[in-house]
C-alpha cells in the first residue's frame, strides 16, 4: 500500500504563474508544468539563498525530497528555455502558510489528483465575471481590499481576516 504524501509548506505562491517566450503566439506552444512545490523549492534554494537544509525544513519535508523537487525544477525550466516551451506553475501537493502571493491561504492540489471535487485549470474563455488582469478583490464581509492575482479569480480567494469569500470589487 502506497504511503499518502504529505502536504509541503509553502510560504508564497507565486503572484505571476505563467511565462513564455516573445513573438510566439500562446496556441504555437508547448507547456511544461512547474508544480508550485517545485517553485518554492527554487525559490527558496536559489532566489532567498538558503542552504539545502533549511530550505527542506521550511517546506516540512526531507533534504532528499527537496533534492528531488530542485532537481525536476531545474530540469524543466531548462527545458523551457532551450527549446522556446511556456511555463505554467500551477499544481503539487503542498498547502500554503503565512502571508503568500496570490490566495494568500490554503491547500493546491496537484495534476491528476482530484480530491473533493477540486481540479485544475481556470477553463476556456473565463466567462462573464472574467474581469482581466488588475483591478481589486474586497471582501464583502470586513471590505478588506487585497490586489487581484492574475490567474486567480477572487472568488476563489479567501480573506485573511475573517475568512470570507473574495469577490470583485466594482470600479
Amino acid at each position: 500500500m502506497v504511503r499518502p504524501r504529505r502536504f509541503r509548506n509553502v510560504g508564497q505562491v507565486p503572484g505571476i504563474n505563467y511565462f513564455k517566450p516573445t513573438g510566439v503566439t500562446v496556441r504555437e506552444l508547448e507547456e511544461i508544468i512547474l508544480t508550485v512545490d517545485e517553485y518554492e523549492a527554487i525559490r527558496l534554494k536559489d532566489f532567498e539563498g538558503f542552504e539545502q537544509e533549511e530550505a527542506a525544513k521550511k517546506m516540512n519535508i526531507s533534504q532528499p525530497t527537496l533534492h528531488r523537487l530542485i532537481f525536476s525544477a531545474r530540469k524543466k525550466i531548462a527545458e523551457a528555455i532551450v527549446q522556446g516551451k511556456a511555463i505554467r506553475i500551477e499544481g503539487g501537493n503542498y498547502i500554503v502558510i503565512g502571508r503568500g502571493i496570490g490566495r494568500g491561504s490554503g491547500r493546491g492540489f496537484g495534476r491528476g489528483r482530484q480530491v473533493a471535487g477540486i481540479g485544475r485549470g481556470k477553463g476556456i474563455g473565463g466567462g462573464p465575471l472574467a474581469a482581466g488582469p488588475g483591478g481589486v478583490c474586497v471582501c464583502p464581509k470586513c471590505k478588506m481590499e487585497v490586489p487581484h492575482a492574475v490567474g486567480i479569480p477572487c472568488y476563489k480567494m479567501k480573506c485573511s481576516k475573517c475568512g470570507a469569500t473574495m469577490v470583485r470589487k466594482d470600479d
